[in-house]
């Protein structure tokens, strides 16, 4: 039996790869910094740009005085992403696009491309409403709820979540089931198939079976993905996922192994070369933390059944991740650890919504989600320091390498699962 091998057969082969993707760094890099300049070139600057979230805050004054007000986060469309301030009286405009003029000041090259705070005027909203306004519109009139419309708004069309609901998710350890990213595109990409095979089955025995079904039905499905994606905006972990399809699609039509650390390597120096704000987005390291970690399962635990990596791999998804769950978010509860079921189970919810929003049933399911988001309204704070994570990141590098590591990086998230129980007991 023929065995894949692997993508870089010598470190000759790596070094080339790295100067290579050293050197569309450098141009994209290159090419940010022109664009940084033009904009800080004057002391306004004049722009179009997609509100993206839209949220109130409120503040003490140093006069003692309360102040109301909504921040705006907006991506522009020359490829820079700000936040503003407006009044209380600018209209709810989540998803619209602006004619803004912007004041950058003290803005640096650092700042430009992680994302920077501007003041700002809005000079007019565009009125024509977008295929995702109408997609979210719908599902206002679908639910009654405006928190169940906030939920399928976050899965379908990549709607930022209210902060009531970000920390009731963070509570229940499912944040990341309502951010759009590879889990959702994985299961995507299974649906698309499933319902393609067999029509195109059809017509590639009747008239063109020269051709490679395989190879035809993942072209249909990637290119759907595509239209998908640029529908979303282009989020940095959708974008990842999607590049992680085509490079490991790639692979394994070329007879390369795609459960390799290096295939992750390729395809996120990939993506950091033509887009280095991605550096900066921290949905797009999440994310590629959690495939990291799953690529770690498979390889170590390669020789056991199907069964046992099916079973075994979301307690140890949850376990890994779990350093990083307490550090950014720090909330944990009792239902913190039926994060494993939960996301078993939305494998079979994702699609089943989806469905029953096409045939007009989308609400059938509004009772479940609220007694879900009931559960995830009390927490505790669970205070992780930075350096901890690091050293747990530090462990898990070098566990690729060493089978000990790898238990002892287990060992330690296992030990913090504890001590974040013995908190709550």
């Amino acid at each position: 039996m023929l065995e894949r091998v692997s993508l870089f057969s010598t470190k000759r082969e790596l070094f080339i790869a790295l100067g290579v993707f050293l050197f569309i760094l450098s141009y994209t890099l290159l090419m940010e910094f022109q664009n940084y300049k033009n904009l800080a070139r004057f002391d306004s600057a004049l722009t179009n740009a997609t509100i993206l979230k839209q949220y109130k805050k409120t503040k003490v004054t140093t006069n003692n005085k309360t102040r109301t007000y909504h921040i705006l986060k907006l991506q522009s469309e020359d490829g820079y992403t700000f936040y503003t301030t407006t009044k209380l009286t600018f209209a709810p405009s989540l998803g619209k696009k602006v004619r803004i003029v912007l004041f950058p000041k003290e803005l640096n090259f650092y700042t430009y491309l992680s994302s920077f705070y501007a003041h700002s005027y809005i000079l007019s909203t565009q009125n024509a409403v977008t295929y995702k306004e109408e997609l979210n519109a719908y599902l206002e009139d679908v639910h009654e709820n405006k928190d169940i419309s906030n939920i399928y708004q976050a899965l379908f069309s990549a709607t930022a979540l209210e902060k009531n609901l970000q920390l009731a998710f963070a509570n229940l350890g499912v944040s990341h089931l309502l951010a759009i990213s590879g889990f959702h595109l994985g299961i995507l990409s299974a649906l698309l198939y499933f319902l393609l095979r067999y029509p195109y089955k059809f017509f590639h025995e009747r008239y063109f079976p020269y051709r490679h079904k395989n190879r035809d039905l993942f072209l249909i499905v990637a290119f759907l993905l595509y239209l998908y994606l640029l529908f979303l905006g282009a989020p940095p972990s959708v974008m990842r996922a999607f590049v992680m399809l085509l490079v490991g699609f790639f692979l394994y039509d070329r007879g390369l192994k795609i459960i390799s650390m290096q295939t992750l390597l390729l395809s996120v120096l990939l993506l950091i070369a033509f887009f280095p704000k991605l550096f900066f987005a921290l949905g797009f390291w999440l994310s590629v933390a959690g495939v990291f970690y799953i690529f770690l399962f498979l390889i170590y635990f390669k020789e056991k059944s199907k069964l046992w990596q099916f079973l075994l791999l979301p307690f140890w998804v949850y376990l890994m991740m779990l350093p990083y769950s307490l550090a950014i978010f720090g909330n944990f509860s009792f239902w913190h650890p039926l994060s494993i079921l939960w996301t078993s189970l939305f494998t079979l919810f994702y699609p089943l919504s989806i469905f029953l929003h096409l045939i007009g049933f989308g609400n059938l399911l509004d009772g479940v989600l609220e007694a879900f988001i009931a559960f995830g309204q009390n927490a505790a704070h669970i205070v992780v320091s930075p350096l901890i994570l690091a050293a747990f990141i530090l462990l898990s590098l070098v566990a690729i390498f060493k089978r000990s590591v790898m238990f002892f990086t287990l060992f330690c998230a296992a030990f913090l699962f504890i001590y974040a129980v013995y908190h709550i007991a």
